[in-house]
């Protein structure tokens, strides 16, 4: 009940009503796994540097449907902000502007699940340009891969630490490591780390309501 008034609201919300199909109920089977790299880690004040996302469908990640953009930021990267995302201003070159990436990738995502690691942030950096572009968050249900982990781990006592860091759980599930660490290579990792854990637990999802 909860659910559905939240969707009606947001539907009143739409700047465009092309965009009800983000309602509607997903394929089964299917799920979009994403990563931003950000100038930092306010989604309030910080901007997407790059977006890079992967569709899964049938247990498979489909890589030649792959979503992989620079995006324009409204002002020059400093030297700190470069050692944490990578990204050089010589990458941005050929960048394009936030909204033609956003609207694109709004696309690309469908009314599809989005899978990620720490997936929270990087919806509510993505939602901070919807709602500019199309007048609400991304209504799309999220599906947070280190939670998966976390409930496969056996513990002795409910004090016990987890170690859910993104390069443990990959050593901890035998999966490889990609090359260069980039938005697409980690939407890939992380969608294997999706697919291998998905046998193990449920997959949890949440209805994103920001």
């Amino acid at each position: 009940m909860f659910k559905n008034l939240i969707i009606k609201w947001k539907k009143s919300k739409l700047k465009d009503k092309k965009y009800e199909y983000l309602f509607d109920e997903a394929q089964k089977g299917e799920y979009v796994c994403l990563d931003c790299e950000t100038t930092g880690l306010n989604p309030r004040k910080d901007e997407i540097l790059s977006i890079a996302a992967v569709h899964i469908k049938n247990n498979k990640i489909i890589m030649r449907k792959r979503f992989n953009v620079f995006v324009k930021p409204s002002k020059k990267i400093d030297a700190e902000s470069i050692k944490i995302h990578r990204i050089r201003p010589v990458d941005l070159e050929n960048a394009v502007r936030p909204k033609i990436a956003i609207l694109d990738l709004i696309d690309f995502i469908g009314n599809r699940p989005i899978v990620g690691y720490y997936i929270k942030f990087d919806i509510a950096m993505i939602s901070k340009y919807t709602n500019k572009y199309i007048g609400i968050s991304l209504p799309n249900e999220s599906i947070e891969v280190s939670s998966m982990y976390y409930r496969t781990r056996k513990r002795s006592s409910d004090y016990e630490f987890i170690d859910l860091k993104f390069d443990t759980i990959m050593k901890e599930l035998d999966i490889p490591v990609l090359g260069k660490h980039d938005a697409l290579n980690d939407a890939i990792m992380t969608a294997m780390i999706f697919l291998k854990l998905k046998d193990l637990t449920p997959a949890k999802t949440t209805f994103y309501t920001n």
